[in-house]
């Protein structure tokens, strides 16, 4: 009988069982478990476990328990999430904490992420978001605590920007477990805080951009080389530090980007690939590109005699590598000793934007030029320098639709003013009725002609017209024959 209950109080699968237990002890102090013999009488009285079997790389068994479920169905539902997970490729452990998910997803993330971006994903990590969320269950983690979190970090004096970076570093964790359906929802999504605005650069200008370019290649022609490189070809300043000669071919003014040059936690120098796969591209060469890099090409040739190593366009006497912080500190020396405005590196390649797009370079030329992944990119970094293009491009349209409103068919000459009695159409087509003679008419005392008549009559009886030849006007022509009706004139007969 008590085989049976405990039969009836236990339900097993293919990888794991599910049964109810309880906290109770014996004589001897030892848990009773599922062996209570209140669990049969009072079904409120302990909790529901569930125990599985998972496979271990070392061929070992490994049973996984987890208890505290109020009811078997929840139990049920944890155990075949694990195992589900299991055979997806990551552990969804019930009881997995923050802590253990994060450090198990930077394993995870060593094998695709750059040595750069793994090393700031640790230190955020293990110095950050483990000592303030490590103790708190995965599943039981929420928006409260989070927002917690955020709040700490601003008492403490953290900045906006890296609270955001830390923020950023603990979505796409949790954003990897909801894509491997470890998580419902990402609990840090919204964010907490919005993304700080980008401080504002300060670009040089040309003439400011000439002055550090004579100062320096008197003073320290290696820097001036690299800023002619950077201001020439809006190349990343990794991408010139990790330049190599077999990546530069002067003949036929192009150069190959293959790799960058970063610094692992600002100490450990290390090539990577470039930053997006679009930037890994060849690019144009102009003129005095070319002549900083003969200038180093003929360094290169005296390390070589000496037997240095001279594989980098830009490199250390020694033959290594210039420290990307190295360049930047010196660069900030040659910019106060020169008098120009303080700016970084990175903020040559801006310059070489903004010379481009206001020489009146098409942008998706731009964007080709400094390889950005899409235009959209190129569009939101120099959106205030496409102010001038923009009212270009509405001055385009007005005058194309102003042109085309215009009609299409010259305007017809205005003629000359004729003179007065030149051609007068009531005169000239008029009909004159003469009745038949009378009694009463008389030939001998004419009527007297009105002032301005003309002095040819019309009839319609053809014996008594009375034609009187017109004499010719003052452009040698005279009406024409048929004068009832027309308007015209033929040319006089001599």
């Amino acid at each position: 009988m008590q085989l049976l209950e405990a039969i009836t109080m236990r339900s097993a699968t293919a990888r794991g069982r599910v049964y109810r237990r309880c906290g109770c002890r014996d004589q001897r102090d030892k848990q009773l478990g599922w062996r209570c013999p209140r669990l049969p009488d009072e079904p409120d009285h302990g909790t529901w476990t569930f125990a599985v079997d998972l496979p271990s790389p070392a061929h070992h068994r490994r049973t996984v328990r987890r208890g505290g479920f109020p009811t078997q169905n929840d139990a049920s539902e944890a155990m075949q999430r694990l195992v589900a997970s299991d055979g997806e490729g990551f552990f969804a452990d019930p009881s997995q904490t923050v802590g253990d998910y994060l450090t198990a997803w930077l394993q995870a993330k060593a094998i695709t992420l750059k040595p750069t971006t793994m090393a700031r994903y640790r230190a955020y990590v293990q110095a950050d978001l483990v000592p303030a969320l490590g103790h708190i269950k995965l599943d039981d983690l929420g928006y409260a605590h989070i927002a917690a979190f955020v709040r700490n970090q601003f008492a403490h004096g953290r900045g906006p920007v890296t609270v955001h970076r830390i923020l950023a570093t603990l979505s796409s964790a949790l954003g990897e477990a909801v894509r491997h359906h470890r998580l419902d929802r990402n609990p840090a999504r919204p964010t907490i805080i919005p993304r700080p605005a980008a401080a504002e650069r300060h670009i040089w200008t040309v003439q400011e951009a000439l002055a550090f370019l004579r100062y320096s290649h008197t003073v320290d022609p290696l820097m001036a080389d690299l800023v002619e490189l950077l201001i020439g070809t809006g190349i990343r300043m990794g991408e010139a530090l990790g330049l190599r000669w077999e990546d530069v071919h002067l003949d036929e003014r192009v150069l190959y980007i293959r790799r960058t040059l970063s610094a692992i936690d600002n100490n450990q120098l290390a090539l990577t690939t470039p930053k997006t796969r679009g930037s890994k591209n060849w690019v144009a060469v102009s003129d005095r590109v070319a002549t900083a890099l003969r200038h180093r090409a003929r360094e290169k040739c005296s390390s070589t005699a000496q037997g240095l190593r001279g594989d980098f366009v830009f490199h250390q006497p020694d033959g290594r590598p210039l420290h990307p912080q190295y360049a930047l500190n010196r660069f900030h020396l040659l910019c106060r000793d020169a008098h120009v405005p303080r700016t970084t590196l990175h903020d040559l390649r801006h310059l070489a934007a903004t010379i481009s797009i206001n020489a009146g370079v098409p942008l998706t030329v731009v964007s080709k030029t400094l390889r950005h992944s899409t235009l959209s990119t190129t569009a939101n970094i120099y959106s205030h320098l496409t102010a001038q293009a923009a009212r270009a491009a509405v001055d385009a349209i007005d005058k194309t639709l102003t042109q085309a409103a215009r009609p299409t068919t010259p305007p017809q000459p205005i003629p000359a003013a004729r003179p007065h009695c030149d051609h007068i159409p009531k005169r000239h087509n008029q009909v004159t009725i003469i009745r038949r003679p009378t009694e009463a008419t008389s030939y001998s005392s004419p009527a007297p002609k009105r002032s301005g008549a003309c002095d040819h009559l019309a009839t319609t009886s053809r014996q008594n017209v009375r034609k009187v030849v017109p004499s010719l006007r003052g452009n040698d022509l005279r009406p024409a024959k048929t004068l009832v009706g027309t308007t015209g004139f033929e040319p006089a007969t001599p």
